[in-house]
Formats: structure tokens, C-alpha cells, sequence
């Protein structure tokens, strides 16, 4: 592969439909370590042509989410740059004119045909077993043949002259292909409408930019030959600098099934994962692994140590399963090596509405800035820190019937009430003292700590499973456990 540049150019250009997706981030950051690895320049590129399925919602939230992972860019909305404007629906002239200079130098005609004449003469060519591309029909058209199609009324779209000649470019990860002219028909670039399509807005755009690397997903290696094409057509009208860009094309991404992970997937979403409170460093330490590696026998690295590392030429270009359960493990190395203040910060909006079910005047920053330490070990997402931690803030322990039902099974009773006693006692200024007083509770009843300190937690924060318990307890304090005892001897009673 040629070796890059300072030079190097790289685009970023999501459509603004839908909520972002992680295999669009997934683009985004391999784009986005190329560009940063070697010194270059992130292009982000807002492709709105499609004014049906586009929203100013879906706009503000793709630059909402990349600000939110740390992945930034030189040149695009908000931040301007020399091919300003960056989004595609402020640029209509541009394509309007580089649409006309190709069909005046023949690289591009009018269709005319309609859509039940093309799917006509394609079931014919399916049924005759050859390729059911567009057939040419209206490349030649006569003036007369031009005249009749528009005195019946028709609009027509124009498509680009594909040359009659194979294509063969160095995939930056699949390595050489080649594409035979049969395979790679002409196709439309400008709408019936005047509207511009895709296809000619992403190799313009590239083009004027003077973007040197694509990298994209596997799902538009199909369309890599039409754009080869169109840049030489562009080069020869003088729009751009000649320069054709090399391609990468990414892995798709996996999900159940062994089925691409489609938009439409609930666990594609990356507002589910900012939502359950992923760390931009953990998800995009996971992300990167959907096709790359650091190293043969390592997982967990920061985001600074995969820019230092990364090589297009090292992606995989087998499919990537999405595993949600690795997705998490990563996520919570990532919070467990957080600075302590660090993770109080980024707990912050979990411990309050609408996350939160305590009133906001219940909460105790210091009290929970005491059991954080505690808590950071045991969080696999930052949404977890509620559960972990309502206990202390709310009037009453949560009501969980499940883990009522586990905790206080016969016997029970004796044991909480033998516990509540011995904590009456206890030294409420030692985790310790308040563990040696349960666990004598329940040798008392012939049971280990294990057991005998089930129905406390249980009656002190409504779940079988938390922070560790006597610590809580301290923090918690000794009349409002002792009361949250009572209280639950009283309903064991009743």
C-alpha cells in the first residue's frame, strides 16, 4: 500500500437520518485515528441532499455525539475550513454545474426511460442469464428519439457514461480488485427533479475537498468503480485535482444471527449506550476491536494508545460480531481506571433526575463521595451507580419481591432480630465491628456470614446484592438502619 502523508485527507460524511448508530461511529473512528495517526486532516461532511429523510434534529445530534466521544475535526460544520460549506444541501449549485460540464463533455446523457420499462428489460435479462444492469438503452439517443420521449411528457434523470473497460484499484484492505465493464453500468446522478444524487455529490464533493483516503463501509465497495470512473470524468472537466483517492472498505458488523447489524437493531444505537452510561474511552476501546487489534493478546487500551498504533492496512476484512457482553467488560475496566474524581464527575448525572428516584434535596454528596471508592469496583456502566446507591437517599429501602422472598426464608425472623441487637452494641465508627455482630448473629442460628448477613441487606437496602454491606452500614449510620431493622421484623411479623 502507498505509504501516507502528512498530506493525508480523510471524510467523515453521515446522512442526518435517524439516531447515530455504532457502526457509523465505528467509520467515524477508524477515519478519525488515520487521520490523527498520521498527522492529517479529519473532514467532517453533513451528506443532507435527501431533504425527505433528513431533520435538523438528527443533524445537531451527530455533532452532539462526536463531540461527546472526543472525536473531533479540522474542517466541517461549525468549524468551517477552505471547502466551506461542509453540508451537502448548501452546495446545490456546485453540482448543478459540475452535472452540466459532464453531460456538455459527454460523460453523462439523459434517460428517459421508465421505471416499468427498466424493470421490464431487466426480468428479461435475468430470464436470458445476463446482468440485469441498465442496458444502455438511451445512450444514443437521437434528437428525433429525444423530442418524442419529451412531447409524451417525460423527465428525464441523468446518468453517467461508464467507460467500456475493466476497473482494477488496491482495496487499502481487501487488496486488489477488479471489476469487468459488464458488471458496472451506467447509473444515475441527478434525479428527474434536478435533485443530485449521491452518486455524484460524494465523488464531487471528495474531489473539490482533495480527499486522499476513503474509508467506508464493506456495503459501498459496489459502488467503488462508478466513483473511480466519475473522478477520471471529473478530472478531465477540471473539477478537482486528478488526484483519485484510495479505498478502504471496513468490515461489516455483525449482530445475532449472523446478520449485519442493522440501524433498526436495538443494541445498534449509540444513544443506548451513552444513555446506560458507557465511557466514550470504553465504548470506543471496543468499537476499534470490531475489525482491529492492538496486539494479538490485548483488549483494554486508551484512545491515545490506538492513535499511536493504527494502520488501515491492519484491519481485518472478515465481519465483526457485535458482543454486547465484551462491550461492557471493557466499559468497566475503562471506569475502574478512572481518577476517583474523575468517576464522582462522571457519575453526576445518574444521581439526579430523571435518573434518580430520591428527592433532590435527599441526596448527600459526601456520603456518597464516601461508599464511590467502593462503588467505582463493581460498575459495569455508570447508570448502575443508582441502584448501587439509593439506599442511602431514599426514605425507605426499594421494595423488591424477589429478593424479599430470597432473603427471608423461615428462620429468618431470629436472625435479623439476633442482628439488629448485637448492631445496637456494635462500634458504628468500624465496618469490622458491625461484620463481627452479624456474623455472631448467625453463628448464633448456626449460620455462616454469608447467610446470616442476607435478610440485613435485604432490610437495609431492599436487595440481595450491592456494595459491600457493613460498609454501607457505617456510612448509612446507626438509626437509620437500626429503624429500616424494625421496619422489616414488623412486616416479617405481620
Amino acid at each position: 500500500m502507498t505509504s501516507p502523508s502528512p498530506s493525508v485527507r480523510v471524510r467523515f460524511c453521515p446522512s442526518p437520518t435517524g439516531n447515530p448508530h455504532v457502526g457509523l461511529v465505528r467509520t467515524a473512528l477508524f477515519n478519525w485515528a488515520f487521520a490523527r495517526h498520521h498527522g492529517g486532516t479529519m473532514v467532517f461532511r453533513i451528506e443532507d441532499t435527501d431533504a425527505a429523510r433528513d431533520s435538523e434534529e438528527s443533524y445537531t445530534a451527530l455533532l452532539d455525539s462526536m463531540r461527546w466521544l472526543g472525536l473531533d475535526w479540522d474542517e466541517g460544520p461549525e468549524t468551517g475550513g477552505p471547502h466551506a460549506p461542509y453540508r451537502q444541501s448548501q452546495r446545490m449549485d456546485v453540482y448543478a454545474d459540475v452535472a452540466r460540464r459532464l453531460r456538455e463533455a459527454g460523460r453523462a446523457y439523459p434517460c428517459y426511460c421508465t421505471t416499468a420499462e427498466l424493470e421490464e428489460r431487466r426480468e428479461a435479462a435475468r430470464a436470458a442469464g445476463r446482468h440485469s444492469g441498465y442496458d444502455g438503452h438511451c445512450r444514443e439517443l437521437t434528437a428525433e428519439q429525444v423530442a418524442a420521449y419529451e412531447a409524451e411528457g417525460r423527465a428525464p434523470i441523468i446518468r453517467f457514461r461508464m467507460p467500456d473497460e475493466q476497473i482494477t484499484f488496491t482495496d487499502l484492505v481487501r487488496g486488489t480488485l477488479t471489476f469487468a465493464p459488464e458488471h458496472v453500468s451506467d447509473y444515475g446522478i441527478v434525479r428527474a427533479n434536478g435533485a443530485p444524487l449521491y452518486t455524484l455529490v460524494n465523488p464531487v464533493d471528495d474531489a473539490l475537498m482533495e480527499i486522499t483516503h476513503v474509508l467506508r463501509g464493506e456495503d459501498l465497495l459496489s459502488s467503488t468503480p462508478r466513483q473511480i470512473a466519475l473522478y477520471g470524468a471529473l478530472a478531465e472537466i477540471g473539477v478537482g485535482t486528478g488526484r483519485v483517492p484510495e479505498f478502504g472498505h471496513l468490515p461489516y458488523v455483525m449482530g445475532e444471527g449472523n446478520k449485519k447489524l442493522s440501524k433498526r437493531d436495538p443494541e445498534s444505537s449509540l444513544n443506548l449506550y451513552r444513555e446506560r452510561g458507557f465511557l466514550p474511552s470504553g465504548l470506543l476501546n471496543y468499537l476499534s476491536l470490531l475489525g482491529w487489534s492492538i496486539a494479538e493478546d490485548r483488549d483494554i487500551f486508551t484512545v491515545e494508545e490506538m492513535v499511536a498504533a493504527f494502520e488501515i492496512g491492519d484491519v481485518n476484512a472478515n465481519p465483526a460480531r457485535f458482543d454486547l457482553k465484551k462491550a461492557e467488560a471493557i466499559n468497566a475496566v475503562h471506569v475502574r481506571e478512572l481518577p476517583l474524581d474523575a468517576f464522582v464527575a462522571a457519575c453526576e448525572p445518574w444521581l439526579a433526575a430523571p435518573y434518580a428516584p430520591w428527592k433532590p434535596e435527599a441526596f448527600d454528596r459526601a456520603a456518597f463521595e464516601e461508599l464511590a471508592p467502593l462503588a467505582q469496583t463493581r460498575l459495569t456502566v455508570l447508570s448502575d451507580i443508582t441502584a448501587n446507591v439509593d439506599f442511602l437517599f431514599l426514605d425507605a429501602p426499594v421494595e423488591d419481591e424477589k429478593s424479599w422472598a430470597k432473603a427471608m426464608k423461615p428462620g429468618a425472623e431470629q436472625v435479623l432480630a439476633a442482628a439488629g441487637e448485637r448492631l445496637a452494641a456494635a462500634d458504628w465508627s468500624s465496618a469490622e465491628s458491625l461484620k463481627e455482630a452479624v456474623q455472631a448473629a448467625g453463628e448464633a442460628h448456626g449460620l455462616k456470614l454469608g447467610k446470616a448477613q442476607a435478610p440485613v441487606r435485604v432490610a437495609v437496602t431492599g436487595r440481595t446484592i450491592g456494595l459491600p454491606l457493613f460498609e454501607s452500614l457505617v456510612v448509612l449510620g446507626r438509626e437509620r438502619t437500626l429503624a429500616r431493622i424494625e421496619a422489616a421484623l414488623a412486616r416479617l411479623a405481620g
